[in-house]
């Protein structure tokens, strides 16, 4: 195939080959479970689901895996501060796991929203502390990890590769380590494979140094692996992520012996009005709290409409302009559905349009200029359609904006029962009904009782077009946002 993909490994584009001819392995860093899902959330699933429903449309099986942190995630991802589960279930007065399940559940009803396809496996960290604590094990025995009490740490010095991810030069980590952090650790520099727990700590599992619980850079190497072997296709996470969380997961599963992920995939983050998005600041939107005012969908066209290694703003403004282009290209779905003759055929001017979405896809899933793409069909479409299309014209478009703005990009929904279908049936007729009746209210002058029609259409999300070839309607797909 010809997909290219940017790999933060060699900091170049690459042609991406898998491993195992015809199958994809992909592991992304999931949330830790400790709150809300917020805006700063959404934007891996559904690029990660954008990437997967490509690979699949061009014949490849894919294995999702994206994990879930339930334990370990420290306010200070360099080992120090409180379990960020064990602080919010203090805060809310509930046992850690009940705090896991409850955001667990929140997050992947803010996924399906966005209309994200659930990952094949989605691990839990509290799953595996058997097999975190075998490679932990094995690192003690290969002499890349010592013992501190009942901690166990990750030896940098041993391991010469360390910073290849990053790019960041291991001595000059040093620099800026808190002191504290250095007493215990024979390196500022080296990580926790296990932590003992204090007498205070709930979430506390028996292990050969003592009571205690996996490092946050251990459970992705570990769940990463089991599900996709010790070295698969892709691995991805935010930008925030590549230091020190994936160059640690990169570094103990290497010393391992695991030739771990070929290709790393980031995505960037994530700014709000302009700035970049911070909860200790409460500069931050829940997608609960977005999805109030936008429909999901919107706010996924949005997130692709920026290429994902660049930056996407989220702004009033941004917003309703994406609500507006969705609404574009799903009336235009929606008027070739109508004219459908059903004729067998294709057209030549599609086949470019799926050249060139093709293109723009395989060049590191360059959404943006994919997106581009549609809405040039869009406008080929309504210049057809008022010349009066030939037949199969309108079969060609349908099959083609089903495929790319339904099955590929996900913005749009092709969920039709036959009970759905029934009643469109039924809402075309009662529809088509009410413009007869506008049409002899205005042949008979009495345009008062026109409007009144026009309008109250309007209310239920029925907007109605006159044109010199008579009255045409289309429903509003994508609801305007409330102010």
């Amino acid at each position: 195939m010809s997909l290219v993909l940017y790999n933060s490994l060699t900091r170049r584009k690459e042609p991406f080959e898998p491993i195992s001819p015809g199958r994809v392995g992909m592991y992304f860093c999931g949330p830790t479970v400790y709150s809300e899902p917020h805006l700063g959330h959404a934007r891996g699933p559904v690029v990660f689901d954008v990437l997967r429903r490509w690979l699949e449309s061009e014949g490849y099986a894919v294995r999702l895996v994206s994990n879930i942190t339930d334990v370990g995630h420290l306010t200070d991802d360099m080992d120090a501060g409180e379990d960020k589960l064990l602080r919010r279930a203090a805060l809310e007065r509930l046992e850690p796991m009940e705090v896991a399940e409850k955001y667990f559940w929140a997050y992947f009803d803010a996924t399906d929203r966005l209309n994200v396809r659930r990952p094949s496996i989605v691990p839990r960290a509290t799953g595996h502390i058997t097999e975190q604590i075998a490679l932990t094990e094995r690192l003690l025995e290969l002499g890349l990890a010592y013992r501190r009490g009942g901690s166990v740490y990750f030896d940098v010095s041993a391991y010469e590769p360390y910073g290849e991810l990053s790019g960041r030069n291991p001595d000059d980590l040093v620099e800026g380590t808190r002191i504290e952090v250095r007493d215990e650790k024979d390196d500022p520099r080296d990580f926790a494979l296990w932590k003992e727990a204090e007498p205070q700590h709930i979430m506390r599992w028996p292990s050969p140094w003592g009571e205690g619980f996996p490092g946050w850079h251990l459970e992705c190497s570990v769940m990463s692996t089991k599900y996709l072997g010790d070295r698969f296709d892709i691995h991805g996470g935010g930008l925030d992520l590549i230091f020190p969380h994936h160059e640690c997961e990169l570094a103990q599963a290497r010393a391992a012996g695991m030739p771990f992920a070929n290709t790393w995939i980031h995505w960037n983050m994530l700014t709000l009005e302009g700035e970049k998005m911070a909860k200790s600041k409460d500069h931050f939107v829940t997608l609960e709290a977005l999805f109030s005012r936008y429909d999901p969908l919107a706010v996924r066209f949005h997130l692709l409409r920026s290429h994902y290694r660049s930056v996407s703003d989220f702004s009033e403004e941004s917003l309703k302009s994406s609500s507006q282009g969705l609404q574009r290209l799903v009336d235009a779905f929606s008027e070739l559905t109508r004219n459908d003759d059903e004729s067998e055929g294709d057209h030549q001017i599609f086949a470019a349009f799926r050249r060139d979405f093709a293109a723009a896809m395989n060049d590191d899933l360059n959404t943006p200029k994919a997106i581009a793409v549609l809405f040039d069909a869009v406008r080929e479409v309504h210049r057809r359609l008022e010349l009066g299309a030939e037949p199969g014209f309108a079969t060609a478009g349908k099959a083609f904006f089903a495929h790319h703005l339904v099955d590929v990009l996900g913005v749009a929904r092709s969920d039709r029962s036959a009970d759905t279908q029934a009643d469109e049936g039924l809402v075309d007729g009662l529809i088509t009904m009410l413009l007869e009746q506008r049409h002899a209210a205005r042949l008979r002058r009495d345009f008062s009782a026109a409007d009144a029609i026009r309008e109250r259409l309007a209310t239920h999300g029925v907007v109605v077009e006159d044109t010199a070839e008579g009255s045409r309607w289309k429903l509003r797909a994508t609801p305007a946002p409330t102010e």
